[in-house]
């Protein structure tokens, strides 16, 4: 594939250094991302997979490099106009990050009223992201009486209220029983093979990563199937892991080449991670 005809990329890395005071968390990281691609960014707690997600949303600014998110350069963005691109992704924060004080409805509503919605609009819009996360009968509670599963969800619906292209999901699983987990990634699923959002995630279960690479959301049917079976892999988007290791790509590819792979540090992170 030439670069004439290889895809634009939706997120772009290009050498990217980033760091608080003395600790350098990010050294020279690069790597990119096509349409409904999904990366799934492994790594042991404080390689970086956190930052890269606040950069990529124009939450933190990079020390140095590039970074490019559906053909805008963020570091030459103003925080006004970062502002307006945050409204065309969504971030799904590891804890939810759900304002306690708000109802249901009131947290999803939150992004669509700051910008002065109309509320007929903005009604129907909640409605429908519930629906889509099967939490539409629960409008009316608050996040202390939901579940660590609901309140998950909950938030997926906040990040797909504005109908984003991209979006980053911080540990979606993480603390979460297997069940609720398997929800969540079917969820995931559902997004990514119906609406055809691009997205990164970080995660420390290797489960996310195979049960996003070998499962897809059959539409015919309204379930999670093996990818491998009733249809074409070809037609699945990819998905992609990205190792970081003290601060750059230790290893990048799919499911089947981290399973092939002889890799000494990638090894020991799969045997740690199981």
């Amino acid at each position: 594939m030439t670069d004439a005809t290889r895809p634009a990329a939706v997120v772009a890395f290009d050498d990217v250094h980033a760091g608080f005071g003395d600790l350098e968390v990010l050294r020279g990281l690069s790597f990119s991302l096509s349409r409904s691609e999904t990366k799934v960014l492994l790594g042991e707690s404080g390689s970086g997979k956190t930052v890269l997600l606040k950069l990529a949303a124009g939450l933190l600014r990079p020390d140095s490099g590039g970074i490019r998110v559906m053909d805008q350069d963020l570091n030459a963005m103003s925080e006004v106009q970062l502002l307006a691109f945050r409204a065309h992704i969504g971030f799904v924060f590891q804890e939810g990050a759900l304002f306690d004080s708000l109802s249901v409805r009131e947290n999803v509503a939150f992004r669509l009223r700051q910008e002065d919605s109309p509320e007929e609009e903005v009604e129907k819009r909640v409605r429908e992201v519930l629906g889509f996360v099967e939490m539409e009968n629960s409008v009316d509670m608050y996040p202390a009486d939901l579940s660590g599963g609901m309140r998950r969800r909950v938030s997926i619906a906040r990040a797909l209220v504005s109908r984003p292209d991209v979006v980053f999901y911080d540990s979606p699983t993480a603390g979460l029983d297997p069940v609720t987990s398997q929800t969540i990634i079917s969820l995931l699923l559902r997004l990514r093979d119906v609406q055809g959002v691009t997205a990164v995630l970080a995660t420390h279960r290797l489960q996310d990563l195979f049960g996003l690479a070998n499962f897809r959301f059959d539409k015919s049917s309204e379930k999670v199937v093996s990818a491998n079976g009733n249809g074409s892999p070809a037609a699945i988007p990819p998905t992609r892991a990205l190792l970081l290791r003290e601060g750059v790509a230790a290893f990048e590819g799919d499911a089947q080449e981290v399973l092939d792979s002889k890799d000494p540090y990638l090894e020991r992170f799969l045997t740690s991670a199981r």
